[in-house]
């Protein structure tokens, strides 16, 4: 038998977190790790601990400026596929980085097939491996995108990648240039030729 994959909540609502906790373990695929009814260090901290296979987020749990970053934010945190719940606060923008969504309407067995579907593009699109020197054409292509403002949405769908790809690739920029923040890396790209200040937003 197929083992569970792990699962952590990150849900505001202890209500819908229970509802959600119970459906999964119920399916038989899921278990459930643990539910954070915020986003703090201390989530940050366990996440990185037990880097489970799906982590499901309600966006409002992050004031409305970090929305768009939360995907990237979890990116740094974990290497888990991030499912966003989708609700009638989460605008389309913020729903386009995730890796996937759910809705608070979905039946037990769309929920499970929405997550397997996340599960198996991952399984099915392996990110590569991280390596060590300079920055290879792809990842300096990302960078570039990266410099421009670009999400990993809108960079997967630029370089017909995915998001997965996408996000290692980023990691190995960061622990080859050892710049975290996009600021960095757009200072990075200029000081090294890779763009000019006009194509930066």
């Amino acid at each position: 038998m197929e083992s569970r994959k792990t699962v952590a909540l990150i849900i505001p609502s202890e209500i819908i977190a229970k509802g959600l906790a119970s459906i999964l373990e119920d399916s038989g695929s899921f278990s459930v790790l643990e539910v954070f009814h915020d986003y703090s260090k201390t989530c940050e901290t366990r996440l990185r601990g037990f880097d489970p296979d799906v982590v499901i987020i309600d966006p409002v749990i992050l004031d409305f400026r970090s929305r768009k970053e939360a995907r990237n934010m979890l990116a740094d945190v974990c290497d888990s596929i991030v499912i966003a719940l989708d609700g009638p606060a989460v605008t389309e923008d913020v729903l386009r980085q995730y890796d996937g969504s759910v809705s608070l309407y979905d039946r037990q067995d769309e929920l499970v097939r929405k997550l397997r579907n996340a599960i198996d593009t991952k399984l099915q699109d392996p990110a590569p491996e991280p390596v060590e020197g300079e920055l290879s054409a792809r990842e300096k292509e990302i960078l570039v995108c990266v410099a421009k403002g670009m999400l990993n949405k809108e960079i997967a769908d630029k370089l017909n990648l995915s998001i997965y790809t996408v996000i290692t690739h980023r990691k190995n920029i960061t622990r080859k240039t050892g710049i975290k923040t996009v600021a960095g890396l757009t200072v990075y790209a200029l000081l090294n030729n890779l763009i000019d200040m006009s194509s930066v937003q």
